[in-house]
């Protein structure tokens, strides 16, 4: 889709100058100097001391970008997520939603001297932005903000309602600030009201040949399972033949024996992107690209497709559930018997799966381990095949943290899709327009991809059938990846992220097919 012409070549002319690069680092590097940390346990926001640095970032954010904030309505729900609205001139588009956190997961004290700069340093040094949130996900807010500011400074007034919702605590799951916005959203524009929303994802990279961009259009459901062992305490100078941590490390034993089988289906966004990878990349072998035309009717040449690409751990992850014991707890006292043991067995839920039936299966694997050991088993709040016989203890299988999260609903993307075929045209634009890629004589394809872990959009979902989870980046643009000692930003992407949020806000608002 055309961008209006003028306003586009004003607005590259600014994007590919050094004087706006310049700009554009400081204003990242600013951000990242705040540190908005959050924790896995806060008090509430307006109780809470460690949010007092969120209340400076949003200080920060009036004061570098006062036309956004002259422009859009600022709402703050629930004292620290930030909402800000522009209505455009006809009610009658339904609203574009942009997404992005505030909050950085915190740096670890021992590893502070890791880093190459210090953590919250934001030190630009003629190539990279350095510190934590660079790339998670303070680039893309600030984007975002750039994008705008630059926008209404050429005299942008949109035609569809644009909305900005920035929460405060994805790391820690949204259940404070992207909850409090979605529930604001809904509450003021209601159920299927908003025409897309893009959040933070994936970026592109070169695959098989090909420059592939895969904003997310699945994302993976969720479960903490808490695993507890109780048994009959004593002294350690009598002790049974198994205490209760051997018998929880034979039943964690058993669970890792059987991993969920990876399973690749002709409805996962993994069996659609190998579609387009088919058709368009040439590093597909001859014998893959043969089996992916025939695996659309063939059920032996998709489990031939299946064996030949489901070849490595992050292949797998995309279409099977994970499992990752991450958590473990148990004794006193190195005399006395354990009386209650636990562990927390992290799960990503794959999308053809659901809690049900994960449950189902860590019953299966746990039901002949409490007989083997004697012992009762209750296994999410019912209890399974007790007999009335003693038992020597109790094994309990619970939901941990009211984590339950099921496979988000899957984004269309057909080619009736208007908002994905949107977006599809508005990365090709970005990426082209770029001068990283520009003279590279290098084209990109858009294929559906899914998320592993979860971002904001699980609180969002009623708003829109349409949420796609995208960071308009190339691979090689993150120093050292997020959560993590070294995190930077190579400055260069940023003005690419700043152009793909202009697009996307100029292509949307031209647009009458996303409603």
């Amino acid at each position: 889709m055309e961008l209006t012409p003028n306003l586009r070549g004003e607005l590259e002319d600014l994007y590919t100058s050094s004087p706006f690069v310049n700009q554009a680092a400081e204003w990242l590097g600013g951000a990242v100097r705040i540190p908005t940390e959050s924790y896995d346990v806060m008090g509430p926001p307006d109780e809470d001391p460690r949010w007092a640095p969120f209340h400076d970032f949003h200080a920060y954010l009036q004061e570098k970008f006062p036309q956004v904030h002259s422009k859009f309505t600022l709402t703050k729900v629930n004292t620290l997520a930030l909402v800000y609205t522009w209505i455009g001139t006809d009610a009658s588009l339904k609203p574009l939603f942009l997404a992005a956190h505030q909050d950085v997961v915190p740096v670890e004290p021992n590893t502070i001297g890791q880093w190459l700069q210090p953590p919250y340093s934001g030190l630009y040094d003629g190539e990279w932005i350095w510190g934590r949130g660079s790339c998670d996900d303070k680039s893309g807010l600030i984007g975002i903000m750039i994008a705008l500011e630059s926008l209404i400074s050429k005299g942008f007034n949109p035609t569809r309602t644009l909305i900005l919702g920035f929460g405060f605590d994805e790391e820690t799951g949204g259940k404070a600030g992207a909850q409090a916005i979605g529930d604001y959203l809904f509450k003021y524009f209601g159920e299927n009201s908003i025409s897309m929303i893009v959040d933070e994802g994936g970026g592109f990279s070169e695959q098989s040949g090909i420059v592939t961009a895969m904003p997310a259009v699945a994302e993976k459901g969720y479960l903490d399972v808490h695993v507890q062992v109780n048994t009959l305490g004593g002294h350690s100078s009598v002790p049974p033949p198994h205490t209760g941590i051997g018998i929880l490390a034979a039943l964690l034993a058993e669970v890792e024996k059987h991993p969920m089988e990876p399973k690749l289906t002709r409805e996962s966004t993994t069996y659609e992107a190998l579609q387009c990878m088919a058709e368009h990349a040439p590093g597909v072998s001859k014998s893959l690209r043969k089996n992916i035309v025939k695996s659309r009717k063939s059920d032996k040449a998709l489990k031939k497709v299946a064996d030949e690409y489901i070849v490595t751990p992050q292949l797998r992850s995309l279409v099977s559930t994970t499992q990752a014991i991450d958590l473990i707890s148990g004794g006193v006292k190195v005399n006395a018997l354990p009386e209650q043991v636990w562990a927390v067995i992290n799960h990503r839920i794959a999308t053809h799966s659901s809690v049900p039936e994960l449950q189902r299966r860590l019953v299966h694997l746990t039901a002949p381990i409490a007989r083997q050991f004697n012992l009762s088993l209750v296994a999410f709040g019912k209890e399974i095949g007790c007999k009335k016989t003693p038992r020597a203890g109790v094994i309990t299988l619970s939901e941990a943290w009211n984590s339950a999260l099921a496979p988000a609903p899957r984004t269309p993307t057909d080619a009736d899709a208007a908002p994905y075929q949107l977006l599809s045209g508005t990365i090709r634009a970005a990426y082209h327009e770029s001068v990283s890629f520009r003279d590279t004589g290098k084209d990109i394809i858009v294929a559906p991809g899914m998320s592993t872990g979860n971002t904001d959009t699980k609180r969002y979902w009623k708003l829109t059938k349409h949420i796609f989870r995208y960071n308009h980046r190339g691979a090689g643009d993150g120093y050292n990846g997020a959560h993590t000692v070294n995190e930077a930003l190579r400055a260069k992407a940023l003005p690419d992220v700043v152009r793909f949020f202009t697009y996307l806000i100029l292509n949307a608002d031209e647009s009458r097919s996303i409603d």
